[in-house]
């Protein structure tokens, strides 16, 4: 990154240095590969120069490296720029290229190009071969895994959903979306803004404002100071020099960004290593954008966006590609100018700690504010505006950066109108670009990353790119970003008056600050205070600091989810998707989307509607049953019979939500009850309900999903039964059954004369171990599993207080003991998969699989290795990092151990709703899913019901486990060194040795009303 960022800003002569110095000394040259030089081949290929090239290429043979393709593409676009350059040398270049291997076709589908370097190497091969012609093979037809493989070979039934915008409304709004992303940041006003101003307001705003512009003065000042003794500074030290760093924005913008920091600020403050990432991850931000404008990608984006519009547009002609194809077939036909895919290397972790770093010492250092701008009683002295600190959290010291608390009590006071963030944070106004490969796709401009990983592990990088077919992910990831939505005004509206009133703890509504307890005031050193009087009001005084600084952290988050919100109210958008390192998927906006709280979720709806049709009412209808809680041991009809029973609560519910007799107020999820009151309210008075075009997103939730999968995995009759993988008149709801196995076992030990036993009489409940039966199936531990439990017990009045220890151990013993019972497969295939993981580590690897889908999956768990960031001279503090991802440690046996069956159980749901969200796009259906909660509209309830366990039933057909062994057999076991013959044959064995099967009939899954329900 070091090197780019010196070629980006026109430091040829740093760079060229900077590879020689690395190269020179042997330790330094093993960490550089063949790309690195390639990066100043392209400098001296833009340049003309070929001796230079040449030079480069005797730099890599010392290095003991081959040339790739990158290499020789970097000669023919030199040859191509020189015009006099003798056939020979091309000749003798292309021999050269053969010899080891490649051939020009790679270069032309597999090199990145910039500007005009591909005319530039075809100018060049022109030389020799006249009549060459690059090949066009479009790289759609991967092998597919053979769960899908009939989804790819036999297309002729599908029918894929269109958006309701024409061709031209769709590049409209392409060209919106790209505007925002050039500008890097959006401003917002925010929904505290309806307030009246106060005359005290508009003085606070006043203050600010000019503490804010001389802030950019002297910070404008000191940067470009800082900078010029970086730039003459010498790098013989080795040491990372920032000053190309500092040059890829115009100065303004770096101090823009620092202004914008301290404006974000909590008052109690910042980890120093978040903001430091946050500051160097904006600047690589906005570089990333600046240097696709540098390459002229910009053009080719736009022309192959504006066509690729076609299959989602409402007024063109059906398409027989899924998206990810059709972008690929369009790219392939405009394979001219530069590359949209690739090119883009994200900076080392360490890299964005280093400049953000220094951004933050700029800060601390520069910023200054009067002591007496508040109270004109105090001496005036310049003091500074951000401090730093220490704090404990648990053994560890954190470096804090902390606002004085004049700066916080200002803009508390100030309540300014306008929020401002960076523009991925933001819903897309515009369908995102298809996931085509690891490295390309999300948003127009923003480097988004495929999978989100721990900061600086690259371990997933490298095996995604290594992988050939992930495009069943792709496209499963395209079509959760390809469902528009909009804003439910009238439940945003309520949410925001309550907001701006005094929030409501009830409906989850944060309150303002001003609602915070007060922090007692007292001097320690006050010798009227008792040791113990002391040491009470300490405590009374760090309970209050952090019930305000919870309360500020709730307020903020819901002031900036509900202002997005506001500001999108009369908009159409799009969430982007990417996923984690287990394959879950996730909207890329972090603030505003779907997996929200029941806030959030209340305020969206689907763009598209749909008319309600014969069943979607009832559908309606059982969604606000489950939505209320009440009714889950009762079957569907009981559910619609409930519901029609209460219909004049629900229509109260709709009319006059915070007048009315409120009964949407006790649902387990009040905001999503009350959005469903207003619909079921606008169908049931429609002249023609089945008519009724409805946007609402209906819920299918599934039932303990993680156990439904081990019940399926271990064909267990009980196990499946239990969590209604087998059809039944009613609902079987797992937690009751362990519930009442834990009070029969209590019951018997009271008779014994327990004491525990006999204390627990009555407080046994579905509630108290519910937490741990689901977490059980993710790996929860016993001493986590108590603490669930403690929780609970503590939350019941009644209960006494002084036995919820003793009671919460006997408790975790029984649910284990219950749950071992009724899932005996389960239990052993946990036990299995755990064994496996822990020899494994044991044997110095970390475990590896591949889903079902193809996707590769590492677990990233070492030992932890701590690395001190030194700041620089002067610099406020070192940042200390615990790094437990580095793949030259040793494999963290525990977390491996203990992570490797709830991750592989996670791999398994996410490729059964990437299965289910791929067959539900090639019926036309609208689906997102929450991990195990899928939502279509009323309509397709009944479609993606049948999709949903048919493609549970075809992901469970497949020989998972076996599957499983033979991938660890042959990457475990095939290639152990002599010594450690015991070792690996231990593993061997086990390994081998696939936990039996029970007899449960999977088909039977497709008839289960409540699998999903």
């Amino acid at each position: 990154s070091y090197l780019e960022a010196c070629v980006f800003v026109g430091e040829t002569e740093r760079a060229h240095h900077f590879l020689l110095s690395q190269h020179r000394v042997r330790s330094r040259r093993k960490h550089l590969n063949t790309d690195v030089y390639n990066i100043m081949m392209k400098v001296w290929a833009k340049k003309g120069v070929l001796n230079q090239i040449g030079r480069v290429f005797i730099l890599l043979e010392e290095a003991g490296l081959k040339p790739n393709l990158g290499s020789y593409c970097a000669a023919l676009e030199c040859m191509g720029r020189s015009f006099n350059c003798s056939p020979k040398i091309v000749t003798r270049c292309l021999n050269q290229m053969e010899k080891d291997g490649l051939y020009v076709d790679d270069v032309f589908s597999q090199c990145v190009f910039r500007q005009d370097e591909r005319d530039m190497v075809l100018r060049a091969v022109h030389i020799v071969r006249p009549d060459y012609h690059p090949s066009l093979n479009a790289n759609t037809n991967q092998s597919s895994p053979a769960l899908v493989q009939d989804y790819y070979s036999q297309k002729e039934d599908h029918h894929y959903p269109r958006l309701d915008f024409t061709q031209m409304e769709l590049q409209e709004r392409f060209k919106h979306q790209l505007s925002i992303e050039q500008a890097c940041t959006v401003t917002i006003n925010s929904v505290e803004a309806a307030k009246p101003v106060t005359e005290n307001m508009g003085k606070m705003r006043e203050l600010l404002a000019d503490q804010r512009a001389h802030w950019q003065k002297i910070l404008l000042q000191a940067f470009r100071d800082s900078k010029m003794i970086l730039a003459n500074t010498s790098t013989k030290d080795y040491r990372l020099n920032l000053y190309p760093y500092l040059c890829l924005l115009k100065d303004g913008e770096y101090i823009d960004i620092m202004i914008q920091s301290v404006a974000t600020l909590p008052p109690s403050g910042e980890s120093l290593k978040i903001l430091a990432r946050d500051l160097g991850s904006r600047v690589y931000t906005k570089y990333s954008v600046r240097q696709k404008h540098q390459n002229q990608m910009l053009d080719k984006l736009s022309a192959i966006y504006n066509k690729y519009t076609r299959v989602l547009a409402k007024d063109t002609k059906e398409c027989e590609n899924l998206p990810r194809e059709q972008w690929c077939k369009l790219e392939t036909e405009q394979r001219s100018g530069p590359s949209l895919q690739g090119g883009e290397s994200h900076w080392p972790y360490i890299v964005t700690l280093e400049l953000g770093t220094y951004m933050v010492d700029l800060m601390v250092k520069n910023l200054k504010i009067n002591s007496d701008i508040l109270n004109p009683a105090h001496d005036r002295k310049l003091i500074p505006v951000l401090y730093h600190m220490y704090a404990f959290r648990s053994t560890r010291q954190i470096g804090f950066i902390k606002p004085h608390p004049i700066l916080s009590q200002m803009q508390q006071e100030a309540m300014e109108t306008k929020l401002t963030f960076d523009s991925y944070v933001m819903p897309m106004l515009c369908p995102p670009v298809p996931w085509t490969s690891v490295r390309f796709g999300a948003y127009l401009l923003t480097p988004t990353k495929l999978m989100r990983t721990v900061e600086g592990a690259m371990q997933h990088d490298v095996l995604l790119e290594k992988c050939q077919n992930l495009h069943p992910v792709l496209d499963s990831l395209n079509q959760l970003g390809n469902c528009a939505w909009k804003i439910n005004k009238p439940v945003l509206d309520i949410i925001i008056s309550i907001f701006n009133d005094r929030g409501s703890e009830k409906l989850d509504i944060p309150p303002p600050l001003t609602e915070a307890p007060r922090i007692p005031h007292f001097n320690p050193h006050d010798p009227n205070y008792t040791a113990s009087e002391k040491a009470l009001m300490k405590r009374q005084v760090m309970s209050a600091k952090k019930k305000y600084s919870e309360m500020h952290s709730l307020r903020m988050d819901a002031l900036y989810k509900l202002s997005i919100a506001h500001h999108m109210r009369d908009e159409i958008f799009w969430f982007p998707h990417n996923m984690d390192f287990r394959g879950r998927t996730y909207p890329c906006p972090p603030y505003f989307n779907h997996l929200g709280s029941d806030v959030t979720r209340a305020t969206l709806l689907f763009a598209e509607g749909k008319p309600l049709g014969a069943k979607g009412l009832d559908w309606l209808k059982i969604h606000l049953v489950n939505l209320t809680g009440l009714k889950k041991r009762s079957s569907l009809q009981g559910r619609l019979e409930y519901a029609d029973t209460i219909m004049e609560d629900i229509l109260d519910s709709a009319d006059n939500p915070l007048k009315g007799k409120k009964w949407w107020m006790n649902a387990d999820e009040p905001w999503q009850a009350l959005s469903c009151c207003m619909e079921i309210a606008n169908a049931v008075r429609a002249p023609d309900s089945t008519q009724f075009i409805s946007h609402f997103p209906v819920h299918q939730d599934g039932s303990c999903n993680g156990l439904q999968h081990y019940a399926a995995l271990g064909r267990d009759v009980i196990g499946a039964t239990s969590v209604n993988l087998m059809p039944c008149e009613v609902p079987q709801d797992v937690y009751s059954g362990v519930a009442q196995q834990v009070e029969e076992l209590r019951a018997r030990d009271a008779k014994s004369g327990l004491k525990i036993a006999q204390v627990l009489e009555g407080f046994i409940s579905r509630k108290v171990v519910k937490q741990t039966v689901m977490t059980v199936v993710y790996g929860v531990t016993r001493y986590g599993g108590r603490l669930q439990i403690e929780k609970r017990l503590k939350e019941i009045d009644e209960f006494p207080k002084e036995h919820v220890w003793d009671a919460s151990h006997y408790l975790v013993r029984l649910v284990f003991s219950g749950l071992k019972e009724m899932f005996t497969g389960t239990r052993e295939i946990q036990d299995w998969l755990t064994e496996s993981a822990r020899l494994i580590s044991k044997s110095g690897h970390t475990v590896e699989w591949v889903t079902p889908l193809g996707l590769p999956i590492i677990q990233p768990y070492h030992r932890t290795r701590n690395q001190v960031k030194k700041g620089g001279d002067g610099a406020i503090q070192h940042i200390n990092l615990q790094i437990n991802h580095d793949t030259k440690e040793r494999p963290d046996t525990v977390k491996q151990k203990n992570a490797f069956p709830p991750n592989f159980i996670h791999s398994l749901d996410s490729t059964h709703m990437m299965l289910t969200a791929l067959h539900c796009y090639s019926a036309g259906l609208t689906f997102v899913s929450v991990h195990d909660c899928f939502w279509t509209h009323a309509l397709t309830v009944d479609t993606m019901n049948k999709v949903c366990r048919e493609q549970f039933v075809a992901l469970h057909s497949q020989p998972i486990l076996q599957e499983l062994s033979n991938f660890l057999l042959r990457k475990y076991c095939t290639s152990l060194p002599n010594k450690k013959y015991q070792e690996c044959r231990r593993l061997m064995l086990l390994l081998a040795k696939v936990p039996q099967t029970g007899d449960f009939d999977l088909q039977r899954v497709k008839e289960s009303t409540y699998f999903f329900s």
